[in-house]
């Protein structure tokens, strides 16, 4: 696949009890939600600046197979003669983390790790836009809220300290969750405020999800009898 760059603002994390586990991002181009968030029950990925998504496919892919998160993306790293372009973050089922912002990354490029959650980004207006979603993310763990809301809210926080300094295009969110919703996997791929379009589609989708739910169930039920 083709390297895109992607100048990114990301979250990472998994509930705190463990069993959801998702991925929040903006950016400005069209389409991130295609290229950087990767998550499966047992891990989720973010694979971002100059773009290398068999980070995120092959790493989940190894997790699966019951290789550490650390020795999937070191080795996938290693093994990436364009390392330094690269800047990926993760955490697994148990709440280890992994993360790494190559050398060559646009500045300003960095990254924090807080409990159950890690954040970065390259090609920022400054630190603050990640240390802003730590924040915030943080400030949420005792709120109720769920995985994908707190990742949401996150991500406001990030856009609203700055952000990506060459403006905004896209933004996605995307949850691997036993019980999965309809607003866990949502994208923006070009609007000109994606962080604020996520939040309403969310909305959006999260005061339908009961009654979809339901009728999903429905039609299963009468499926199952039929066969």
């Amino acid at each position: 696949m083709p390297e895109v760059f992607c100048s990114t603002f990301s979250i990472v994390a998994r509930s705190s009890d463990s069993r959801e586990l998702g991925v929040a991002v903006s950016t400005a181009v069209p389409a991130v939600g295609a290229l950087v968030p990767h998550v499966s029950l047992k891990g989720a990925i973010a694979t971002q600046a100059t773009v290398n998504i068999h980070l995120g496919l092959d790493g989940l892919q190894l997790l699966d197979r019951g290789v550490p998160l650390g020795v999937a993306l070191e080795g996938l790293l290693r093994a990436d003669p364009r390392s330094e372009l690269r800047q990926v973050h993760g955490i697994d089922a148990a709440g280890i983390q992994f993360v790494h912002t190559g050398a060559e990354c646009v500045p300003w490029a960095g990254h924090l790790t807080g409990p159950n959650h890690s954040v970065a980004g390259n090609m920022l207006v400054g630190e603050e836009t990640i240390r802003a979603m730590s924040r915030a993310f943080v400030a949420t763990e005792a709120s109720g809220a769920d995985l994908a809301e707190r990742l949401l809210t996150a991500l406001d926080a990030g856009q609203a300290a700055g952000g990506d300094k060459r403006g905004k295009q896209s933004a996605a969110l995307l949850v691997a969750s036993p019980e999965p919703r309809f607003y866990h996997n949502l994208r923006v791929d070009d609007h000109p405020d994606p962080v604020a379009e996520l939040r309403r589609l969310f909305e959006l989708v999260r005061k339908a999800d009961p009654e979809r739910l339901a009728r999903y169930a429905k039609s299963q039920a009468v499926f199952r009898v039929k066969w």
